[in-house]
């Protein structure tokens, strides 16, 4: 027992010896989920722990990187400060607060993570020549220990929190409620992180070292990856000869089949690398062969697909990055087919500088390249409907629903990507004066289209009437106290030694009850609501109302409900709260 004990200290002084820089990372990402828990607190203030969240959170595999690059050359100081600089230059490219922080970082973000994890695939291996079995028993036994890290690290999840609980229940412990998450992600995030430095504590020597082919990888790639590909090989050829008999433009859902398919294929292929070499794995041998080929075909329809929606809808982010690694994808092919000396090290190093290419290349980056694709897509569909007058939109122009969503949403695309100026170049000052253009809400096109040709009876727009309070809450005056609720549609509240609860009794029912009740002291409100829309008749859209609010009585409250947007289908007589933010306040008389 004792020598156990030796042993575990001996190999947890090991990790945190040689891992240092990964352990430190993993503990902020780990300190910061905590905070957060314990603080409920993450708003525009400190949205910095946000950015450092992240920026941490890629330091951990960026750091293990560097270490298995410093094991190889050296200089492990020299990369070390050079990590902590690419992480504080990530950290500053990341925006200040939380509403600058828009769709497009998601694609700065995502992007960022799988290049980390590509540059710990091969920089060990990049500069001089080594043998390529060594390079994919690195990866190989990385690959393995990262599955034995997510195995150890649910076991040992779900024994501390049962062990919590147990404790909790059998003698009559009182933890707080927040200890379950905080005590979970921090196994999940910390622990996850030594348990697989603890599996790689020999480092590099031990992971490129000769081992014997798993026996269960072996079975997993032969019987189980390998014949769920052909299936879906054959059902990708049936469908582009369905396309060929048809003469039909492909449907945007294959796009993303055949790259799964192929990226599969690929791992798969990676997987079997040594088999390919024994004759009695003939099979292997041919699949590993033919496989390139047979993407050929896939490779015209990927791309046919591709192109029928750029050109149809311009670029954005997404499918800029669907079509870089299409590029990928045909260049791994044409790669592995045409050169003889091909290298399975190729594979993560060209994706690798795709990623990089998308990212930082001057004017042909994912952000740029969609931005002016969506300005010209903006300027194209302006002109195409003639509302172009004296270099500004008409937007007293009569047009369809479907077209002023599309030019809004373009807006809502532009301005997330800081290209406001140029939208101010199309707006008349009336328009940009309005709350909605400065804010960047274009989610509703009465707000700026004055006559829209409805298209369809079920149009939202066509039946619907959202009354938008002006102003904010500011302050509880004459009440003791304020809760936030997001919905008319039963729901339950235990609020400060009060049970709340909201039950709509006729969804579809014009005069169907909406009741509020506490402790059971209950009453229907749905006649003051429904008087509140029957002020504006028949009148469809969104209108800004100074007042939104109702007051009602119970038996022992006086409460006030404050409305930040409400809204009422006509068609199907269905009220309920829309974006906002809305207030019940309540005082006990």
């Amino acid at each position: 027992m004792n020598k156990k004990l030796v042993e575990i200290v001996h190999s947890a002084k090991t990790v945190i010896q040689k891992y240092p820089l990964v352990l430190l990372m993993s503990f902020v990402m780990t300190f910061i989920v905590c905070y957060m828990i314990e603080t409920e607190n993450v708003k525009k203030d400190n949205f910095y722990l946000i950015k450092l969240l992240l920026s941490s959170s890629l330091g951990i595999s960026l750091f293990f990187g560097i270490k298995m690059l410093s094991e190889r050359i050296g200089k492990e100081i020299i990369l070390s400060v050079a990590g902590l600089i690419l992480l504080a230059i990530y950290y500053f490219v990341l925006p200040d607060n939380e509403k600058l922080f828009t769709d497009r970082y998601v694609f700065v973000v995502f992007p960022m993570y799988v290049l980390s994890h590509l540059f710990v695939a091969f920089i060990p291996f990049v500069g001089k020549s080594y043998r390529e079995k060594s390079f994919w028993e690195y990866n190989k036994n990385l690959f393995i220990n990262f599955i034995l890290t997510g195995i150890f690290t649910q076991v040992l999840v779900m024994g501390v929190l049962l062990a919590i609980l147990a404790v909790e229940k059998l003698f009559a412990f009182h933890f707080d409620e927040k200890i379950y998450p905080e005590t979970g992600l921090s196994m999940a995030i910390f622990g996850s992180t030594f348990i697989f430095l603890l599996f790689n504590a020999k480092g590099l020597s031990s992971l490129e070292k000769d081992r014997q082919y798993p026996v269960i990888l072996k079975f997993f790639t032969q019987f189980v990856l390998i014949p769920l590909l052909l299936i879906y090989l054959v059902i990708l050829y049936f469908y582009s000869g369905k396309i060929l008999l048809a003469w039909q433009l492909p449907r945007g859902w294959v796009t993303y089949l055949v790259m799964a398919f192929s990226i599969v294929g690929i791992l798969a292929l990676l997987l079997v690398y040594p088999l390919k070499e024994i004759k009695a794995k003939s099979w292997v041998v041919i699949f590993s062969k033919v496989f390139y080929y047979s993407l050929l075909p896939l490779l015209i329809l990927l791309f046919t697909a591709i192109f029928t929606r750029v050109l149809q809808y311009g670029f954005t982010e997404a499918r800029y990055y669907v079509l870089l690694l299409a590029i990928w994808l045909a260049t791994l092919t044409l790669y592995f087919i045409f050169y003889k000396k091909a290298s399975i090290k190729f594979i993560p190093v060209s994706l690798f500088c795709f990623g990089i290419f998308a990212l930082m290349f001057p004017f042909l980056n994912a952000f740029s390249v969609s931005v002016k694709s969506q300005k010209e897509a903006l300027m194209s569909l302006l002109n195409s409907e003639k509302l172009i007058e004296n270099g500004k939109i008409n937007f007293d122009k009569k047009i369809s629903d479907s077209t002023a969503t599309n030019i809004l949403d373009k807006f809502e695309y532009l301005t997330e990507r800081n290209e406001k100026p140029f939208l101010e170049t199309l707006v008349p000052k009336n328009i940009q004066q309005k709350k909605e253009f400065k804010e960047g809400y274009f989610w509703n096109s009465s707000d700026y289209f004055t006559q829209i040709n409805y298209a369809h009876d079920n149009n939202y727009q066509a039946n619907m009437l959202t009354l938008r309070s002006s102003e904010e809450l500011k302050d509880i005056k004459g009440y003791d106290k304020a809760l936030e609720i997001n919905s008319l549609y039963r729901q339950n509240y235990d609020f400060d030694k009060m049970n709340i609860r909201i039950i709509n009794e006729g969804e579809n029912s014009e005069d169907g009850k909406i009741i509020i009740e506490i402790n059971n002291s209950s009453t229907d409100i749905s006649t003051q609501i429904n008087t509140l829309f029957s002020t504006y008749g028949k009148r469809k859209g969104t209108v800004d109302v100074e007042d939104l609010s109702i007051k009602f009585e119970l038996e022992k409250y006086s409460c006030k409900l404050i409305f930040g947007s409400i809204t009422k289908d006509f068609k199907t007589k269905k009220i309920d709260l829309n974006y906002g933010t809305n207030w019940l306040l309540i005082k006990e008389k």
